[in-house]
């Protein structure tokens, strides 16, 4: 070995020897996570054998090794947290991954059904697509060292949500034959859809923008009925999103996008203002907006009219039955469900992406239902929780709205599905077959967790 490159020998056995010492230290948080992780490893396998086991009486090695390699990637996340976000918050990841496996058990199951295999089969589609996110929700953590640096491209965020939200309106990129008009043809690789990847990009430009007007929404306004209204001025950014939303409903037929992205500014409007008066206006403008489409729209008054009366013999068989088929199912399941593998959750249309609520319901009852919602319940209040903690805006209306995004969205989706609300066209995050949603939800997992360890490591810094 030459002197020249002595140092340079040296200098990467220090470095790997800190690397080794940052693992080594007690880490109570990535220990508490590691420990998370195993439980919700041996649940997720537990599963897929339990629906082998259920729906073909046999324990497929093959399946399980493509499963231990989902597990491998997450484990690779959690050692980059070691070394690059100790202190990030211990329970979305293990929270994300729980979910996430038990989405693949029961869409593992509808493929033994109908006998999917190879690349058709969409459960092998989703660990694909969860091998993906989870590559680049580790490439987020590892290289995103400064969250905040999103701050300063807070338009540029905002700018690139929209284009991506009129993605599907460009002739030649559209799904031909899609209900809404929100899938993009990706050659060889196959649809995606946009616009959830656009709600991230739009909540950094909420929180940018909220961050740089806060002022002057908290400071004016007429106070009528014991409220602090905003002026017409201040009322501007609110009208302009409503309007973008019924854009979205009236050109894309989309109904659930276009009511998530309002809900998600409205909730990040209230958490920068304080003002009751802000989330009392959205409301009102929800409700006038909803009522006018379901009046004017055909494709939304067909939605309102078989979320009053799906059982109408003129409607059962046709636009209602996926929504009665899934109400079946769940009763179906009772109490404690037919066991994975056990149901008939393929009698539902679309059971593995749009009905996977109703599809799980049917084999693990109304106690898995739960357990389920509990799970997302602890993981929107992690979240919620990290923004509240920091004393930076702009990472506390991030946090928050990201969370909020995703407790709204299983509002939308589990409502629609049970009949509480009308039935959109979201998905169910983590559970649901998807890439696109899958890859943005890991990715809000990415984000949090980036946010989280700077709230802890640096809990006295604030940026305006």
């Amino acid at each position: 070995m030459t002197a020249a490159t002595e140092p340079e020998q040296l200098q990467t056995d220090t470095a790997v020897l800190r690397a080794l010492r940052k693992i080594r230290m007690p880490q109570k948080q990535r220990n508490r996570e590691l420990s998370l992780l195993l439980f919700a490893f041996v649940i997720v396998t537990g599963a897929v054998m339990l629906v082998q086991l259920g729906a073909v009486g046999r324990i497929d090695g093959k399946f399980l090794s493509y499963v231990g390699a989902f597990f491998a990637l997450v484990l690779v996340l959690h050692v980059v947290l070691r070394l690059r976000a100790r202190d990030a918050d211990p329970f979305v990841v293990p929270i994300a991954t729980l979910l996430t496996g038990i989405g693949i058990a029961e869409i593992y199951r509808l493929d033994e059904h109908w006998a999917r295999t190879g690349w058709g089969s969409v459960a092998i589609r989703q660990l694909a697509w969860a091998g993906i996110a989870l590559v680049l929700t580790i490439l987020l953590v590892y290289l995103l060292r400064n969250y905040r640096v999103l701050f300063r491209y807070t338009y540029i965020f905002g700018l690139a949500g929209i284009l991506l939200l009129l993605l599907p309106a460009i002739p030649g990129l559209s799904t031909p034959g899609a209900n809404a008009a929100v899938w993009v043809t990706i050659p060889g690789i196959g649809t995606f859809q946009p616009g959830e990847i656009a709600k991230l990009c739009l909540a950094v430009f909420f929180a940018g923008y909220l961050v740089r007007t806060r002022e002057s929404l908290t400071t004016t306004g007429h106070r009528f009925l014991g409220i602090t209204w905003p002026r017409l001025r201040e009322l501007g950014p609110v009208l302009v999103f409503w309007i973008a939303s019924l854009g979205i409903i009236v050109l894309q037929h989309d109904l659930g996008t276009g009511l998530l992205i309002f809900g998600m500014f409205i909730a990040m409007l209230y958490v920068a203002t304080g003002k009751t008066s802000w989330a009392l206006i959205g409301v009102i403008l929800l409700a006038v907006g909803g009522y006018a489409a379901s009046r004017v729209l055909p494709y939304v008054n067909a939605r309102f009219q078989n979320w009053l009366d799906p059982f109408n013999p003129d409607t059962v068989n046709g636009s209602s039955f996926q929504l009665v088929q899934g109400l079946f199912g769940m009763s179906q399941g009772g109490l404690i469900g037919t066991g994975l593998g056990q149901g008939r959750p393929w009698l539902t249309p679309v059971a593995e992406s749009d009905y996977i609520f109703a599809s799980l319901g049917e084999e693990l009852g109304l106690i898995g239902l739960f357990a389920l919602l509990a799970l997302y319940m602890v993981f929107a209040s992690r979240g919620i929780r990290i923004g509240l903690a920091g004393q930076d805006d702009f990472g506390k209306l991030l946090a928050t709205g990201l969370s909020f995004t995703v407790a709204l969205q299983v509002f939308i989706m589990v409502g629609g599905v049970t009949r509480v609300i009308p039935l959109t066209g979201l998905t169910t995050p983590f559970l649901a077959a998807g890439g696109s949603s899958l890859i943005a939800n890991w990715l809000i997992v990415g984000l949090l967790l980036r946010i989280s360890d700077a709230v802890r490591s640096r809990p006295r810094v604030v940026i305006g």
